[in-house]
This record gives structure tokens, sequence and C-alpha cells, in this order.
């Protein structure tokens, strides 16, 4: 499962190692993306709508049982695959997003801003994204905000122009980016070309009603309140992943929340897109954690 701004094709070099070593695996365009679309409406996108796609596609394949591996926003979806239904998604390995428990305080946006203003921060980007005309700058111009999102996040950028997750007043999150980002070396132009097709063809607003939905799913989780997953489930970080800024802290809590947890795999130098930086150490750790069901 993927993440944001991502599409199926981002695991091609997974697809590819996993089904030579025996098994049958899927990748699909997540809800809002790519060729699979989705309804325009907000609503649309909580996250029992999107554990129930993949409910379905499981039944669809005629199968009744799978492994779920989700990267970032696909991450928290396998998360909560396992929590909701561990009858049928068996075993859950994460990428880049820990597990992420459920807080008694909140909404989650409500306390992102409280607490930026009590550290003199700037607003993290998880709240700016949920507000009703975040993807415009965005649509405007697909390839440069493709274009600066990777580069930002890629784990070859050097620190002080990676992404600190944070924008400043008066400016969108693109505006926090440079001008002088590149497309990372890990990805060719066909492959970044497929990218901007998708994205300039589907938009990024359907993808950021994920976000626009944070509040509601902590509002209709309550009943999954100190909730643990069950099921076997690993996970798995670049070393170099802006993301561990503000959220390397879950990481530090996963044995007490995964109840049979098979390990902390973190790939040296590698940023956010880690699959795609990393291919052969993220199919390894994948393959690894399937051996070690059997």
């Amino acid at each position: 499962m993927h993440g944001f701004p991502d599409l199926a094709i981002g695991w091609r070099n997974q697809i590819t190692a996993i089904a030579a070593a025996g098994y049958k695996v899927v990748a699909p365009d997540m809800r809002g993306y790519g060729g699979t679309g989705g309804p325009n409406q907000t609503t649309a996108y909580s996250i029992f709508s999107l554990v129930g796609d993949l409910v379905s596609l499981v039944e669809a394949l005629d199968a009744k049982r799978a492994v779920i591996v989700g990267h970032d926003w696909g991450a928290a979806v396998a998360w909560h695959a396992a929590l909701l239904r561990p009858d049928m998604f068996h075993a859950v390995m994460g990428m880049a997003v820990p597990f992420q428990p459920r807080l008694r305080i909140g909404p989650p946006t409500d306390l992102m801003r409280s607490l930026a203003a009590k550290r003199r921060e700037d607003r993290l980007y998880l709240e700016a994204f949920a507000k009703p005309d975040s993807h415009r700058s965005m649509d405007a111009d697909p390839a440069t905000a493709l274009r600066k999102v990777l580069w930002a996040f890629d784990g070859g950028t050097p620190d002080h122009r990676q992404s600190t997750g944070r924008i400043a007043e008066g400016l969108d999150f693109l505006g926090t980016i440079s001008d002088e980002a590149v497309v990372p070396p890990w990805m060719d132009e066909a492959h970044f070309q497929a990218y901007v097709s998708a994205f300039a063809a589907g938009g990024f607003e359907r993808p950021l009603n994920w976000y626009r939905k944070i509040d509601a799913n902590w509002s209709r989780t309550r009943w999954l309140q100190g909730c643990k997953i069950q099921v076997p489930a690993a996970f798995l970080v670049g070393e170099r992943d802006p993301v561990r800024r503000y959220m390397g802290h879950y990481e530090e809590t996963l044995p007490e929340w995964l109840t049979d947890f098979r390990g902390h795999t973190v790939v040296e130098g590698a940023g956010h897109w880690v699959q795609q930086e990393a291919p052969d150490a993220v199919n390894e750790a994948i393959l690894s954690f399937l051996w070690g069901l059997h």
C-alpha cells in the first residue's frame, strides 16, 4: 500500500523480487490515486473506507488472508487493517510511519496547532494539508510539486535542504522547498513522467482528502482506544527519513503496541522513499519477514 504522493508503480522493484520468491503480490493505486480514482467527497476517505477497499480487494482476488505491507499513509492503513481485521490481514509491515495508538486528547489537528504554538514552532504540514484548498498549488504545476516533494524527503538531499515538515506563516508547503529541487537520481525520466501524468490527470485533491479526515478518524475510533496489534508485525524506516523528526518517538513505543513484534529495520542512508531509494535492502527485509511467518 503506497502513500502520498505515490502510486502502485513505486513498488515495482518489490513486486518483481517478491513474485520471484514465489509469492502472489498485489499493489493497487489507492483510493483517490492513479488508475483507481475515487469519489470527490471528502467524507469518502475515512480510515474505514480505506481499510474496506483492501478487504474488498482480497475478496475480489478469491483469497482469504494476506500479509499487508504499507508505506507512509499506506502504513497507517496497513496498521489499521491488521488492527480491525486480523483474521484477514494476518501479518503487517509498516514503512516510514510507525503505528500510532489513538491519543485520548484531540482532535489531532487542534493538538498539532496548540503544540506548535506552545513550542513556538511553525505549523506542521499535516495540519496544513487538512485545509480545503491545500491541493491548489500542487494542481497548478504537478511536475514541480512532485519534484519538490520527492527531493525534500530524499535521503540524498543535504540535511539543511530536506523538509522539516513545518510551514512558516505566509507560505504553503511547496514554498518551504527550494526551487533548485531536482528529481532524485534513483528515479529516471520515464518513471517520473508516469507520476506527473497520473497526478496531472487525477489531481491532488482526492489524495489530500486522506489528511482532511484525520480529525474525523480520531473521533470515530474511540472504541479502539488502547487496542494493540496482535498479529506478527515489523517496521522499516530510512535512516535519513525527515518524517522521523516529528514521528520518531513512535518508533520507540512499537514493542509496547505490537504484541508479536518481529523487528525494527533502519536502512542506512535512505530517506522517506525507502523502497525506491534502497530496493535491495527493502526486498531483503520484506522477504525475511515473510519467511519468518512459515
